[in-house]
């Protein structure tokens, strides 16, 4: 494990603004040190720990409390899975993680989902769109590649946990921020597998408009903007998907 406290200074001089702290978790030191590169190159980023093995990367988000950590699951040590479960069970309230991964298994990513991550980025992926999904996450959003947006979805959709129980139940309970009807939840279902509204309404024998209504007191009800934001939301906060 490297930490560093250094901060790099912006082009313009000033660092008024406070940096986002970032841990970089990856077992290929060539990548590890690229990355940190880049990074670096950005003025609202601060690499504060890179970490090669997977026993590390506990301790040191727990000793440097980054805002994100750029989480590959597959290190030696510590499985990254298993990271992310001990992350959620400790209730960490600081560090938001991004898986960063070459992975191709959508199980592996689904489970990740399940475990709070807030963002899942592949490695072919641009350099731009990892620095826009750390600026979104540390925001407070939700992010996927869309490459993996609409398997992670159908997973999702269609799975179930480890234990049996439908995605986005607890006990057998939706969870939800706001109730909402059986119709409206079926239509939460339908969006996160991927349906239009046009298709959507054949399915369900109702008007096009219809569907539009529905949605709209779904988004206002959830306090999402659209239909990305909405099936991010189901999976994020595990909503009943059908």
């Amino acid at each position: 494990m490297r930490a560093t406290d250094d901060m790099t200074p912006s082009p313009n001089g000033d660092n008024s603004a406070k940096p986002i702290r970032i841990a970089i978790a990856d077992d290929h030191p060539i990548f590890r040190d690229g990355l940190k590169q880049l990074l670096s190159l950005e003025a609202d980023f601060q690499v504060v720990a890179e970490l090669g093995h997977g026993d590390e990367v506990l301790p040191a988000v727990e000793a440097q409390k980054p805002d994100i950590l750029l989480l590959d699951l597959r290190m030696p040590g510590t499985h990254g899975l298993t990271i992310l479960q001990k992350l959620q069970l400790a209730g960490n309230g600081v560090t938001r993680v991004i898986v960063l991964t070459a992975t191709e298994d959508k199980s592996e990513l689904v489970q990740a989902m399940k475990l709070g991550t807030c963002g899942i980025v592949l490695k072919q992926s641009s350099t731009d769109l990892l620095f826009k999904s750390i600026r979104k996450v540390h925001a407070g959003e939700i992010w996927l590649d869309s490459d993996t947006t609409a398997a992670v979805m159908q997973h999702f959709a269609t799975g179930s946990d480890d234990n049996g129980q439908t995605p986005g139940t607890h006990n057998g309970r939706p969870r939800e921020r706001s109730p909402l009807s059986q119709r409206e939840r079926e239509i939460v279902g339908l969006v996160a597998q991927g349906f239009k509204n046009k298709e959507m309404a054949e399915k369900m024998f109702i008007s096009e408009q219809t569907v539009k209504n529905h949605l709209h007191n779904i988004f206002d009800k959830l306090g999402v903007s659209d239909r990305l934001e909405l099936a991010l939301y189901a999976i994020h906060k595990k909503l009943h998907l059908q």
